[in-house]
């Protein structure tokens, strides 16, 4: 039997954390997503790259180059800027600002959104057709999954 794929949106949050700390969830999660498993496809949002860029160029400019490099190692599927209908109708399950965040991880077909700030998206959790997680609850739920592709005698091929 095929194990099932899994799909992470990872927020901003979650990139930008685990670029600068050698340690923790975010930068867990980020490790194994270099890994390029076969049962799990991290993705991102457009949004959430502009955001990011724009926060490092204002606030550590001398990073961005480091960002640009890792951020390929990364292999993150973009999903592109949603459209401000598909947006909207996020509008009151979330802060508006986050409303982009959401549709974009709906519009990606993610299984998992992976959050450092979960209780934004609490009112979200009603509709969503996936998970919404701290990045340490993702690692609790994922770790399992690799450790079982690990013991697999044909894991290496």
């Amino acid at each position: 039997m095929e194990k099932k794929a899994f799909r992470v949106f990872l927020d901003s949050n979650v990139i930008i954390s685990g670029l600068f700390s050698d340690k923790g969830s975010p930068r867990i999660i980020l490790d194994i997503l270099c890994l390029t498993l076969p049962f799990l496809t991290g993705i991102t949002g457009q949004y959430n790259i502009v955001e990011i860029e724009r926060n490092l160029t204002k606030k550590m400019p001398e990073i961005f180059p480091i960002y640009r490099e890792y951020f390929k190692k990364l292999n993150l599927e973009v999903i592109p800027l949603p459209s401000y209908e598909t947006v909207k109708q996020f509008f009151g399950h979330t802060s508006e600002k986050d409303a982009p965040v959401l549709a974009s991880a709906v519009t990606g077909n993610a299984d998992f959104l992976v959050t450092g700030d979960k209780k934004d998206f609490s009112k979200a959790r009603e509709i969503s057709p996936f998970e919404i997680l701290s990045p340490a609850e993702f690692l609790n739920t994922i770790v399992p999954e690799i450790i079982e592709f690990i013991k697999k005698p044909d894991a290496a091929d």
